[in-house]
């Protein structure tokens, strides 16, 4: 925190995120709920399964969106699914998204 006055403008700022999701997640439909409640949030990036079971993307948008699909991928995920943990990385400001919108890597 600190500075105040920018308060607004901050939440409002776009940023990119790359995570990974470990546990059972494969199998379990959860490209098509992440896609699900990525496109809900207006979020843009990918998701993709991973050849060590894993499944890890890249997520864009505002700060408190990104966020919110950060918790989600930490505790909810498919119905299906155990999430044991997930790892987010690279997390960085940016000035426009660099997807058109969110997609299911194959």
């Amino acid at each position: 925190g600190g500075g105040g006055g920018a308060a607004m403008a901050e939440s409002e700022a776009l940023v990119s995120v790359d995570y990974e999701v470990f546990g059972k997640v494969q199998g379990v439909f959860f490209r098509k709920y992440t896609q699900g409640e990525a496109k809900r949030l207006g979020l843009v990036g990918w998701v993709q399964n991973t050849s060590h079971g894993t499944v890890q993307g890249q997520i864009q948008g505002p700060t408190a969106r990104v966020q919110e699909l950060q918790d989600w991928l930490r505790k909810i995920g498919s119905p299906q699914s155990r999430i044991s943990r997930a790892e987010f990385s690279n997390e960085k400001k940016i000035e426009a998204l660099e997807h058109k919108d969110f997609q299911i890597l194959k």
